[in-house]
């Protein structure tokens, strides 16, 4: 009958280990992921301002030195990412792709221009920066124009700021829901326990030496738990960086590193710090109020 209890018991002690370890688990995936979305939010920014292009458009008779010296000036230009010399024979050919028919035979002649498609660094993507950038190009005499999309530029800046501001708000809400999660977890471990807890301090036991056990315990839960979120973090960021290369997920290694150090701590430094409240709270309770 004892044999038959104590099995019981200590399935029922595994289920709540087991319980308790995949909701730290889950919960610092969860805070994992959001840790990553907020380091990667200025990647993904910068990853789609630099898909912006200015094209600055060549005149008929610009000479070639002319045109090379821009090429070479623009290429070796600090806000340039990549630039692109499009000749208008090559513009023509890609038009009538586009357009399914040669419109140089109806017309009889190409009235498309050479031109240079610049995509710019992202920290130079904003209006006023691209304006000075874009007279200065147009004060060449023989730059016709130079054109580039303003009003999907000044949207995409006000469009990443507000994003980033309630990313960060986010991040602060979901840190506080994660650390209230762990923490219940952790006080219904401790609560089952609260009559052996009473007991142990009614035997003369001091407070400190009644903690160490649940404490060492939990933090050994948040270990497992954290390691285990850990690996799931892992596996979606190799996936991410397999899917979407260009963002380069793994360049910034130091970052990556704190963000998972952090992460373990977190698990090791909510449930020790639970476990410490818990405890201490049923060591102040008395007797009688243990069974409310």
């Amino acid at each position: 009958m004892s044999t038959s209890f104590e099995r019981y018991q200590k399935r029922r002690l595994i289920s709540s280990y087991f319980s308790v370890v995949i909701s730290i688990s889950l919960v610092l995936f969860l805070l994992g992921l959001l840790g990553l979305l907020v380091l990667n939010t200025k990647k993904v920014a910068d990853h789609f301002k630099e898909q912006i292009a200015l094209t600055v458009y060549l005149k008929d008779n610009a000479k070639d030195v002319e045109i090379e010296q821009l090429k070479k000036s623009l290429a070796m230009a600090e806000y340039t990412k990549t630039s692109v010399f499009v000749s208008k024979e090559q513009a023509a050919e890609e038009q009538s792709k586009e357009i399914g028919e040669d419109f140089m035979d109806f017309l009889g002649y190409n009235p498309l221009q050479n031109s240079i498609d610049v995509h710019m660094k992202a920290d130079y993507v904003d209006s006023e920066q691209i304006d000075k950038i874009a007279s200065d190009i147009t004060a060449k005499n023989f730059v016709d124009e130079v054109i580039y999309d303003k009003p999907l530029i000044a949207l995409l800046n006000d469009n990443v700021k507000k994003i980033s501001f309630w990313i960060l708000v986010i991040s602060g809400v979901f840190t506080f829901i994660a650390v209230l999660l762990i923490n219940s977890s952790i006080r219904l471990a401790v609560y089952s326990k609260r009559f052996i807890i009473k007991t142990m301090q009614m035997v003369g036991a001091t407070k400190s030496f009644i903690r160490r056990p649940f404490i060492w315990q939990s933090v050994k839960l948040g270990i497992i738990g954290a390691v285990l979120a850990l690996i799931g973090m892992g596996i979606v960021l190799f996936y991410l960086n397999k899917s979407f290369p260009e963002l380069e997920l793994l360049r910034d290694s130091t970052l990556l590193i704190g963000l998972f150090v952090g992460v373990f701590l977190m698990g090791i430094f909510i449930t020790w710090l639970s476990t410490f409240f818990a405890t201490s709270r049923f060591l102040n309770l008395k007797t009688d109020e243990l069974y409310y």
